[in-house]
């Protein structure tokens, strides 16, 4: 859709674009939404370094694992509904985002203990764990690698089984990697309804109706209207995401994790209308996950847990999940 857009652009304002920073703020102390600040900072642990924010200095800690195109920052912005919960909030960049290297742990496998190493390394002993998207196959590994760690965990829109697809042509990666994520910015900048109307489209298994409708109700909604708009910068600048996403695509080919080996008290969280990762894949946990409980958001798309009008309720639902599994810090 974005080159679509390209075609007919003056050279002139191409150019332009190629001279502009795209307004992209990569300061690792900067604010990402209302009330939330980044703070990023680099551990070396004994099996390479991670990058990461740890929010708060009391009370139980929560590991978020973030999804596609995501990071550190990505991490905390999803975990941002318990910001007034009591939880510290640990949000690492998983290999090959941001400022944690591909070489840190390419694998499943690789990640799960790359995240008990940083455990380690900050001296936290056990955490509930917040995963999302392609960032549950890593956590339910780490779950099912590392029991003595997990308290709990939550699963939203978790990706459970293997998945062929890739993340794009050659051509589309060289094009987002310059002027077409400039050009994305731009648009948000002008029509940030053009943006929510694209995002849903991909999202979501809806209908015109229903996607409109959405969009309304993200649009006309003050705090989901920021919300979303600080999604959409924590998918920026590409290039610092992209060897991670790759990674995520080879590894969602290459087998699924071990859920039957999951002791931990585990949430999963899924929308029945999503069009990323489609619901039969919450499904799939939920049956070979031990004493799994579910929460289906009806209706709702892949990010209907943060944008949707029954967000609240689904969160609250997590909320008190974790909340009777992580007390005594």
């Amino acid at each position: 859709m974005t080159l679509a857009v390209l075609v007919g652009v003056p050279a002139a304002g191409v150019a332009g674009l190629g001279l502009w920073d795209g307004g992209i703020d990569t300061d690792p102390r900067r604010t990402i939404l209302r009330d939330v600040r980044l703070d990023l900072r680099t551990a070396v642990t004994r099996l390479g370094p991670v990058e990461y924010d740890l929010h708060g200095t009391e009370g139980p800690v929560l590991l978020s694992v973030h999804a596609g195109l995501g990071g550190a920052d990505q991490g905390r912005l999803f975990a941002a509904w318990l910001r007034e919960d009591g939880f510290r909030v640990l949000s690492p960049s998983r290999p090959g985002y941001l400022g944690t290297p591909l070489e840190s742990g390419r694998t499943n496998e690789e990640q799960a203990d790359l995240l008990a190493a940083l455990l380690d390394e900050l001296g936290i002993d056990r955490v509930g764990v917040l995963a999302v998207s392609a960032g549950s196959p890593v956590a339910y590994t780490f779950a099912a690698r590392h029991p003595d760690r997990v308290r709990a965990l939550v699963s939203v829109g978790g990706v459970s089984m293997p998945r062929s697809a890739g993340t794009g042509s050659p051509l589309r990666r060289a094009f987002m990697d310059t002027v077409g994520q400039k050009l994305a910015r731009l648009t948000a900048e002008v029509s940030l309804e053009t943006v929510v109307a694209g995002t849903l489209s991909e999202t979501g298994t809806y209908d015109d109706a229903q996607r409109a409708e959405r969009v309304s109700h993200i649009m006309n909604t003050p705090h989901t209207r920021e919300l979303f708009a600080a999604m959409f910068d924590t998918t920026f600048p590409y290039q610092r995401r992209w060897a991670g996403t790759d990674n995520d695509a080879a590894q969602a080919r290459r087998a699924r994790p071990p859920l039957e080996r999951i002791s931990a008290p585990t949430l999963l969280i899924h929308g029945t209308q999503d069009g990323d990762v489609p619901f039969e894949q919450g499904r799939f946990a939920a049956e070979r996950i031990p004493g799994a409980q579910r929460y289906w958001m009806e209706r709702d798309d892949h990010l209907g847990f943060w944008l949707g009008p029954r967000a609240g309720q689904a969160q609250e639902a997590a909320r008190a999940f974790l909340r009777r599994h992580m007390q005594g810090g």
